[in-house]
């Protein structure tokens, strides 16, 4: 790097320290606010990293490198972003304002192509360590050899290292072999609420180091090391490195004049340490105090570069100040804190920011603008134009048939649909990529992973068949392998889904992931399923077993609230089919879906909401029911994605009807049967998907409150054929609510019956009868709703 390089570099430090300060006083101080709330923003967490991230951006990273940035570091990434091009002024005027750039990094919501979403702290980082396994499978596949491989970066707040899923990444990392990870932690030893304890770092060392990953220390920058270099220089290095967190930061507040009494306080015996110290003028001593790794441009440069010639995982701890360059810097209230309109003006004379300058490009800097501009188009980082890449839809054949069974549960018929899908030669079976919390077996996994593999990048023999142990499972693992094998945590199980879910746009190759696990611990890994949604990853999640039909286990196994889970997640489509046929139709329609664009136009025909694409769930059961024998028609198939359709239409005369949802299907199928024999025209409707048959009600609804009145929901036309006095029975395995708002789509009496308490062990036909949802039950309730009256012929 020329000694024009060093002075630019330095000067956008400094611009990204003004751009992201100002840009949060602006939100706060001169934006019109309607609503009079704090608006926020976290100038001192921004300005902690601002020297990190000036190095990375405009020096370090390639166009191949993604990163996730720490969540309060966000005004920094949309100041770069500015910088380079790829930003607006706009959206920085409109920072935390509707349509503009955002809190925190998102995928979906901003406009400058950021890599992975951060918010949920400890999310984003954990989600770098599973997209460079996933960039490992596809380069072990022979896929996207063309492109480099690139380093997975994280930025991290020392205080989201207490966030539990880093931890169980770590040991994923470890057992698959992580390569090109780095983790950069802005140890700036303060948190929200106060400051972090002693001695944290040499914790995050061992701990990292244990787990195979190198450690690079940032701790003491040029001007430090330049001062211990002097006579008395190892004994101010000494009382640094001894000097507790909180005492650090209340010095670094109250600058020079407080570092030259504390340090001459303790060190004045030493004839050299007090010279030296006399040495500096306060704001040089205030200068070298502050000079620690992670504010030192040329050591960054160093450390990233001497990195980049291995793959190893790296954990950098860089040892920074909260505020740096900031009035606020060091104050242990300094998170939320906001600079008062005085400081800003200080800070903008220090920067040479002129009155209505404030938002240019090159406001402040010294080199001429030609000159900048040049250095910023040369930036490596920026020379492929839009990171987001573009992937190949791969076709979906017909799913393969099943040889007829007469009883058989949801979850046995994805088991089978699955090593039918493995025994074809084409690339939907191919792209699929599957993954298990330690659960794979009981989840019917197992026949796919026998004919398809388990993933490592080196070949590794199945023990117990080369010592000749008869097993059912023949599990060997290799770089063909199509299963890559979690331990027992729901976060990692999620976060490895986002990642390969997004392998289409970070990589520029489609993976179609199906991950499997109880659907009771779909809540152990909530936020993360969330974080999945939310950057739009792409994958098929199957849960089961479901609800307290898995009778013996109990209630710590037995979900309640999951329905509804699947109804209020964004971007994910939830369905709970019944028999086998409806969940074959239903997968073969999720391979396609979750390839979708978000160009695609949306179907107003239908009134549906999914046309752009999402993730899909499968809430399925272990409980084995009669199987239907009926062709699969095109309209049958399109009514079970769409929601729902009529097992038994009702007639003019219905007096009931029964909607169900799921394993509960034979008792609704037995209850309509014995209530037909005093009752007219009674309807039995299938609910494949509450969460589908919703959301087009309410898009329906929406365009008719826009002025189309010929827009009609898929419910809406199933129920238009139940009479306006009929009741409405619903019924799952599952809490009422989530087909309980069936009776307000066209005003029918309804009486929602699931399952609100947890459950316990025992058979099935003693739980559903504690439940209320046996048949006894729904007649009782049907009774109670419409009671019934003599036929009269």
């Amino acid at each position: 790097m020329t000694g024009t390089d060093a002075r630019i570099l330095e000067m956008l430090e400094r611009k990204v320290l003004w751009l992201a300060t100002w840009m949060i006083h602006h939100a706060n101080h001169l934006r019109r606010n309607t609503d009079n709330l704090k608006v926020g923003g976290h100038q001192a967490s921004s300005a902690s990293l601002s020297t990190i991230m000036t190095a990375l951006y405009f020096a370090v990273l390639r166009p191949e490198d993604r990163v996730a940035v720490k969540p309060h570091a966000s005004p920094n990434f949309h100041a770069i972003q500015y910088l380079l091009g790829r930003q607006s002024r706009e959206n920085l005027e409109k920072f935390r304002a509707f349509g503009g750039a955002q809190s925190y990094p998102s995928r979906t919501k901003d406009t400058d192509d950021v890599d992975f979403s951060t918010g949920s702290v400890g999310l984003g980082v954990a989600q770098t360590l599973f997209a460079s396994l996933v960039q490992d499978y596809l380069h072990a596949k022979g896929w996207g050899e063309k492109a480099p491989e690139g380093r997975m970066i994280a930025l991290v707040g020392d205080a989201e290292m207490d966030e539990g899923n880093i931890f169980e990444c770590l040991q994923e990392g470890w057992k698959h072999g992580l390569r090109n990870t780095w983790w950069i932690v802005d140890y700036n030893r303060q948190s929200l609420d106060g400051v972090v304890h002693e001695g944290l770092w040499e914790r995050f060392e061992s701990m990292f180091r244990n787990f195979g990953w190198d450690v690079i220390v940032l701790r003491h920058g040029s001007l430090q090391q330049a001062a211990f270099a002097l006579p008395g220089g190892e004994a101010l290095r000494a009382w640094i490195c001894a000097c507790p967190n909180p005492l650090y930061s209340a010095l670094t507040f109250q600058g020079g004049a407080a570092w030259r009494k504390r340090l001459l306080d303790d060190l004045g015996m030493d004839q050299d340490a007090q010279a030296l110290i006399e040495s500096f003028s306060d704001e040089q001593l205030s200068a070298v105090m502050a000079n620690l790794g992670g504010h030192d441009l040329p050591m960054l440069l160093e450390a990233f570069e001497a990195a980049r010639t291995h793959d190893r995982p790296v954990c950098f701890i860089a040892y920074t100040i909260k505020g740096y360059g900031l009035p606020l810097a060091g104050h242990k209230d300094n998170h939320a804190g906001l600079m008062t309109p005085d400081q800003i003006q200080r800070l903008r004379e220090r920067l040479h920011i002129r009155q209505g300058h404030e938002w240019e490009r090159f406001e402040g800097l010294d080199e001429a603008h030609a000159l900048l501009g040049s250095f910023l188009d040369a930036v490596p980082f920026a020379q492929d134009g839009a990171r987001r890449h573009r992937a190949a839809v791969q076709p979906v054949p017909t799913m393969p048939p099943l040889s007829p069974q007469k009883t058989l549960s949801t979850q046995q018929g994805f088991g089978l649909l699955m090593h039918e899908i493995g025994k074809q030669k084409n690339a939907l079976a191919d792209r699929i990529v599957t993954t298990s919390p330690d659960v794979t077996v009981s989840t019917n996994l197992g026949a796919w992973v026998n004919r398809r593999g388990l993933f490592a990048r080196a070949n590794l023999a199945d023990t117990f068949r080369a010592e000749r142990v008869v097993s059912t499972f023949n599990w060997s693992f290799s770089p063909d392998g199509q299963h890559i094998e979690l331990g027992i945590a729901e976060m990692n199980f999620f976060i490895l889904l986002s990642a390969l879910g997004l392998s289409h746009a970070l990589f520029g190759e489609r993976l179609l992931p199906v991950g499997t696990l109880y659907d009771p611990f779909i809540e152990r890994g909530l936020d993360a399923l969330n974080y999945a949604c939310y950057q739009d990853a792409r994958f098929l999640v199957v849960a089961t077993p479901s609800g307290i039909t898995l009778a013996p286990e109990g209630g710590a196994h037995q979900s309640i609230a999951t329905p509804l889970i699947g109804m209020a997640q964004d971007g994910l489509q939830s369905f709970e089919p019944a028999f086998v046929d409806e969940l074959s139709a239903i997968m073969g329609w999720s391979f396609d879906y979750i390839q979708r664009s978000g160009d695609d136009t949306p179907d107003r025909r239908t009134c549906l909401t999914d046309d752009k694409g999402g993730a899909v769930y499968l809430r399925l059961s272990t409980r084995p029911i009669e199987q239907p024998v009926r062709p699969m028609t095109d309209p049958l198939r399109q009514d079970i994605i769409d929601g729902g359709y009529w097992m038994r239409h009702p007639g003019p005369n219905a007096e009931l009807v029964i909607a169900y949802s799921g394993a509960v299907a034979p008792e609704a199928i037995e209850a309509v049967g014995l209530m037909a024999e005093d009752r007219r025209d009674v309807g039995l409707l299938a609910i494949t998907s509450a969460d589908r048959l919703h959301a087009g009600w309410n898009a329906a609804s929406r365009l008719r409150e826009s002025g189309d009145r010929e827009a009609i929901s898929h419910i809406e036309r199933l129920l238009r054929e139940v009479p306006q006095d009929c009741g409405l029975l619903t019924v799952q395995d599952g809490h009422p609510a989530a087909l309980a708002w069936l009776g307000g789509v066209m005003g029918h009496r309804t009486r929602a019956l699931g399952v609100e308490h947890f459950g316990q062990t025992g058979s099935i036909q003693d739980l559903y009868r504690h439940a209320g949802i046996d048949v006894e039950g729904l007649l009782a309730s049907a009774q109670a709703l419409s009671p019934a009256r003599p036929i009269r012929y």
